[in-house]
C-alpha cells in the first residue's frame, strides 16, 4: 500500500512517499522525497493513503538533518531504477556529509567509462529521494554547481548547510 505525507522543511514543502514495510523503521520504506517543482518530482495519485504517522521516523531524520544533528540517513529504501541508475544511486548515497565528488568521479567509481559521464548525470537527475539520496553532493568537475532536480538554489542550500563550498 502507497503512503504518503507532507512535512514543512527549509525547502519549502517536502512530498514523502513510501510502501509499507515489515522491515523498515516506523513500518514505512521511502520510495520518493520531492520538493515543490521539482523535475519528475512525485505527485499524490488517486488510490494513494495520506498517512503522517508512517512518516514519523523519517520526519524526525529529516528534522535533525536541517537542524544540523544529522549527517547520515538510516532509511530504508523502497528499490527503484535500473541497474545503472541503482550503481550509480549506490555510490551517490556513499557520498560522505560536508563533501562532493563531480559526475566523472562517479563514473570511474562504478566503473563506467568516462563518455558514461552524462549517463550518470542522467541517472543522478532520477533519483527519486533528494536530500537523503544526496545527489546535491554531486557538482559539475570545475566545482560549479550544476543540474539538481529541486532547483540550484535548493542545491546551494544544501551544501550551505553541510558548510561546502565548491569552487570557493
Amino acid at each position: 500500500m502507497t503512503v504518503y505525507t507532507t512535512m514543512d522543511s527549509p525547502l519549502g514543502e517536502l512530498l514523502l512517499v513510501g510502501e509499507e514495510s515489515a522491515t523498515a523503521m516506523g513500518g514505512t520504506a521511502l520510495a520518493s522525497l520531492s520538493v515543490p517543482g521539482q523535475k519528475r518530482g512525485a505527485v499524490v495519485q488517486d488510490g494513494w493513503i495520506e498517512k503522517p504517522e508512517a512518516f514519523t521516523a523519517i520526519a524526525a531524520q529529516l528534522r535533525s538533518y536541517f537542524e544540523g544533528g544529522l549527517t547520515h540517513f538510516d532509511i530504508e529504501y523502497v528499490a527503484s531504477g535500473s541497474e545503472f541508475q541503482r550503481r550509480v544511486w549506490m555510490a551517490v548515497a556513499a557520498i560522505p556529509y560536508g563533501t562532493t565528488l563531480a559526475y566523472g568521479d562517479i563514473a570511474r567509481q562504478i566503473g563506467a567509462s568516462r563518455a558514461a559521464v552524462r549517463a550518470v548525470g542522467t541517472a543522478i537527475g532520477a533519483n527519486p529521494l533528494l536530500i537523503v539520496r544526496p545527489c546535491h553532493r554531486v557538482i559539475g568537475a570545475d566545482g560549479a554547481l550544476t543540474g539538481y532536480a529541486g532547483g540550484l538554489e535548493r542545491k546551494q542550500h544544501l551544501l550551505d548547510l553541510e558548510n561546502v563550498h565548491p569552487g570557493a
